[in-house]
């Protein structure tokens, strides 16, 4: 039997939308996760008490929320790694990424985990860039901008994955340990791209699961043109990064591959 499904929700002054999204995401993996779950919420010292809500959250779910508290906003990448680390630790079977602003719909978490456990994927990515995925909200400026980043770098590093930039996503937690966590150097956004460039080094399946993205309704976006331009100049760089992932003898260890998962 493989261990729990854990979520790990980095937060920063997200006061306004933990309690709806913890709430929801409890409810969908209480039915999509046998094994069990746990909701790890992740927060980089919030001066907006988004840390206090979630000790609260935490003593009325006891073992299935927890609070890691960190107490210096470090970016996005260091704030899931110390998740991460967190979960492996205590033996997750599958380990989730979500935004904690309900832009991804919590709903979606059951289809990203049966398209790991039940359909063989070792990393499944919630796609906005497929066959039935999209976005909602936006204006014709930041659509442009997140499809030429996810062009950009799938042109850097010469992969077919369609949605590269995407945070929402679920991981067989074996993934996690192979693909050596220490050594990512991402702070910001890039390092959703990192880490689906270092499972497909290694030979391991992804799938893109088709989702519709929704612009967040309550508090404030993290995105920054500095977190854009520290993607653009370390994408090209990932390459080096990941190459002694490489199986020893230059050919995966696994299918490696990027479709549409049919969940209708």
């Amino acid at each position: 039997m493989t261990g729990p499904a854990w979520l790990v929700l980095p937060t920063f002054n997200e006061a306004e939308n933990l309690e709806t999204v913890v709430a929801a995401a409890r409810r969908v993996l209480g039915e999509a996760a046998p094994e069990g779950f746990r909701v790890l919420v992740v927060d980089d010292d919030s001066p907006d008490g988004t840390g206090a809500m979630a000790d609260e959250l935490a003593a009325t779910h006891p073992g299935e929320v927890e609070v890691l508290h960190r107490p210096v906003r470090e970016g996005l990448g260091p704030a899931y790694l110390a998740g991460f680390g967190r979960a492996l630790s205590a033996g997750a079977g599958h380990v989730f990424e979500m935004d904690a602003d309900l832009s991804h719909d919590p709903a979606d978490l059951a289809r990203l985990l049966g398209a790991v456990r039940d359909g063989g994927a070792d990393l499944a990515l919630g796609s906005r860039y497929v066959p039935g995925g999209g976005v909602a909200d936006w204006g014709a400026i930041r659509r442009v901008v997140s499809r030429g980043g996810s062009w950009y770098a799938r042109r850097a590093l010469g992969l077919q994955v369609r949605d590269l930039t995407g945070g929402f996503k679920c991981f067989r937690a074996d993934v996690l340990r192979e693909i050596d966590l220490p050594s990512v150097r991402s702070r910001g956004y890039a390092f959703q791209v990192e880490l689906t460039y270092r499972t497909i080094v290694r030979g391991l399946r992804v799938v893109e699961v088709p989702i519709v993205f929704r612009d967040r309704e309550l508090g404030t976006s993290k995105m920054s043109w500095r977190i854009t331009a520290e993607a653009a100049w370390l994408v090209p760089q990932l390459r080096r990064g990941a190459e002694h992932l490489r199986h020893p003898a230059g050919e995966p260890q696994g299918a490696t591959s990027s479709r549409r998962i049919d969940t209708g």
